[in-house]
């Protein structure tokens, strides 16, 4: 009979470590239940609506339908890790208050770690790019065109084609 707790070792936010996990459990039970991290959302659990959203090794994944032991050896970059030493937000964040891009703030994580995403690539997409980008997520309180609004505020400032 295979091994029901597996021994995972990855990078979480910048730090190693090591958890024995269940072998059927997701990647947002880790990281929401062994660490704390409260920014992974428990939404629909099924990988649809994008509140759950983490970076894996640079690439944005739905933690939900993520198995933890596939975290085994990957580096793992949430919400969390956004904010400065002193606790100042980051471009992106200030940019989601900025434009009125919070509503409930219950999609608010996983949509801008989907931003990181998109952000880190240094390229400039077109509106319609962005949204289909971003078209991962499910927000009940509309706030769609605020939340495209902010990606695309942020990227033009990044790329220098709008003042900081």
């Amino acid at each position: 009979m295979p091994a029901q707790y597996k021994l995972v070792k990855c990078t979480i936010n910048g730090k190693y470590t090591e958890t024995m996990v269940d072998v059927r459990a997701s990647l947002t039970d880790l990281l929401r239940d062994d660490y704390r991290l409260t920014s992974v959302k428990k939404g629909c659990e099924v990988g649809e609506c994008g509140a759950c959203n983490v970076i894996i090794d640079h690439e944005c994944f739905n933690s939900c339908i993520y198995l933890a032991v596939w975290a085994d050896g990957k580096s793992i970059t949430t919400l969390e890790s956004l904010m400065g030493p002193n606790g100042e937000l980051s471009d992106i964040q200030q940019a989601f208050i900025d434009e009125a891009a919070v509503q409930c703030g219950f999609c608010t994580p996983g949509f801008i770690m989907s931003a990181v995403e998109i952000l880190e690539s240094g390229k400039e997409y077109t509106r319609d790019e962005l949204r289909k980008l971003m078209s991962g997520h499910l927000c009940r309180c509309t706030g769609y065109e605020n939340i495209l609004n902010a990606v695309e505020k942020t990227m033009l400032r990044r790329l220098g084609k709008l003042p900081s």
